[in-house]
Parts: structure tokens; sequence; C-alpha cells
């Protein structure tokens, strides 16, 4: 069976709205609501944050704590990297979405001669840049940062100079390489997005099942679409953005979109994806419960991540 290893990132630097970083403990808390012994399952690695960062205020007004933001992505590529070196699948539940970066550039490093494919569900495309930002919050940059964009035919923004330097550091951890593709992209409900970032998705053709293409198609014909768009990846990762739900559903998190998927489609679609053997990480992101004073958004994630966790061990 699959060696599963649970990665606990509490960043939240990197989001517009505190909080992010207690979504892990509001998942632990939801599981004793529910009498699950899940976390009892795994003995979880805990990578250093920066939270403290946000103690000092910010100095990057297009990249918010982007000095905060470099030192987590650099802690999660190292462990992400070690993980994947011993050949564990590690199941990544983190709060801000930006240390997303620092797990496909760990897995990258880790097999630089695979190819390495992206399914992103989430209501947003987080491909900004600081050139292109509209609120510097850097949880809309991590898959910029993995295919080295900086996307400066759209840019609206003049970063500062030390801005940039850092920005050229994060793109570099792990080698001086994209670490993916745009076209080994796959968006799955990706309905909040601004002009710059449908301009990269444009110019490389990236592939977006909304919503309403889940409900037509059905969630298997998806998950098997998605899968076949990037066969020729010799590994995959799955990012799921909990905001990717419907508004209804998803206000335990900072950035609730409507037109989402239900929690009965997000807990079939990762089920499914996650049985294809190339996939070698997956992600939960965002659950923010300071926004949910009944736990509801946290209950709902941990759903989705048993059931994933069981697809992933029993199709091994």
């Amino acid at each position: 069976m699959r060696d599963i290893k649970l990665v606990e990132v509490r960043s939240e630097i990197a989001a517009g709205t505190r909080g992010a970083s207690m979504g892990i403990d509001a998942l632990k808390i939801a599981s004793l609501d529910k009498t699950s012994d899940f976390f009892t399952q795994f003995d979880p690695i805990n990578v250093p944050d920066a939270n403290s960062f946000l103690w000092k205020g910010n100095r990057h007004p297009h990249a918010k704590y982007i000095d905060g933001v470099y030192q987590v992505l650099k802690n999660v590529y190292s462990t992400i990297e070690s993980l994947r070196l011993e050949k564990k699948f590690p199941i990544v539940l983190a709060g801000d979405h930006s240390t997303a970066a620092g797990t496909i550039m760990g897995i990258k490093s880790a097999n630089p001669e695979k190819r390495l494919g992206v399914i992103w569900i989430d209501a947003h495309a987080d491909l900004h840049t600081p050139y292109t930002t509209p609120s510097g919050n850097m949880h809309g940059m991590p898959l910029a940062m993995c295919i080295q964009a900086d996307n400066i035919e759209c840019q609206v923004n003049d970063p500062l100079e030390d801005t940039i330097l850092f920005w050229e550091k994060i793109k570099k951890i792990g080698g001086e390489f994209p670490k993916i593709k745009p076209e080994d992209i796959v968006f799955i409900s990706v309905r909040d997005t601004e002009e710059p970032e449908d301009f990269l998705i444009k110019k490389y053709g990236i592939r977006n099942f909304t919503t309403d293409d889940v409900r037509t198609l059905g969630v298997d014909k998806v998950a098997k679409e998605a899968l076949h768009i990037l066969q020729d990846c010799e590994q995959i990762y799955i990012s799921f953005d909990v905001d990717s739900l419907d508004s209804s559903i998803s206000v335990g998190t900072g950035t609730p979109v409507p037109n989402g998927l239900t929690v009965e489609e997000a807990l079939k679609l990762n089920a499914e994806l996650i049985k294809d053997k190339r996939v070698c990480c997956w992600e939960i992101v965002e659950v923010n419960p300071t926004l949910d004073t009944e736990n509801i958004m946290a209950e709902n994630a941990f759903d989705i991540l048993e059931a994933t966790t069981k697809s992933l061990v029993e199709n091994f």
C-alpha cells in the first residue's frame, strides 16, 4: 500500500484574511465530532511557518510578506522533497494556498526527470504575479511561481526592487527552471479570474472544467478527461482548495465564490482522481474556522479528506 505521510503547514501569511493557520486544527475537531480515528492513523510532520512576519507589518504592497513567504516555501519544499525521495505519499493539510508552490517544487526536485502534471481544484487560477496582482496576496500566485511566469505583457503594478529580488529567489527554489509546463495544469471549477490570468490561460491553452461541466459530463467523465490531458505526465499532484465549493457551503474560507461544487461532487471527484497510480501527492487548503462559527466548512472538508485517503488506500 501507499506509504502515506501527513504534512501540516499552518501558514496563513499569504492570505488576505487571517485565520487559515487554524484550519488544520479545525479539521481535527471535525474528526472528533464525527468520532473518526483518522488522525490517530498518521504521525504528522509539522512544517515551520513564518506567521510571525504578520506582526512586523508588510513592506511589499504587490507581494505581501514575500520575505516570510519565501521562508515558508523553502521549508515546504525541503520537507516534500525528502518525503518523495523516501517514496512516501504526502497528504498535505495547509493554510493559505501559496505553500502549494513549495509542494510542487519539492515533488519536482525529488524526481526532476519526471514530467509533473497538476490538477488544481479551486475557484481561482492562482496565476498572478507581483506585476499583475490586484490585491498583493500571494496565495493568488503559486502556479505563476512554478511556471516561472512574470506576465509582463499584462503588467499593472510596479513592484519594489526588493520585492522583485524575493520573487526571483522564490521562482528558483528547487532549480532555475519551470517546475511544471503551463499546459500540464488542469483547472476544475475555476470561476473567479482577472484579465492577466485569463491571458495566460488562453496563451497556454490551459483547460478549465467548469462547475457546469462537472454537472453536464458527470464527475467520472471529468476525472477521466482531466487525467487524459495529463497523459504525458509521469507524476500528478492534486491540490484541492475548499473555495472550489459553492459559497453557500464554503463560508469558512477567505474567498468564497458562487457557482461552485457541492460537497458530494468534490468528494467523488477527489476520490476518483486519486485512484490514478501517477498521483504522488494530494493537498487540501484554505479552511478558515474564524469565518465559520459552526465549523461546518471543516466538517465538510474533513469528509472529503477522509474519503480521498480511503480511496487512495483501497485502490493501490
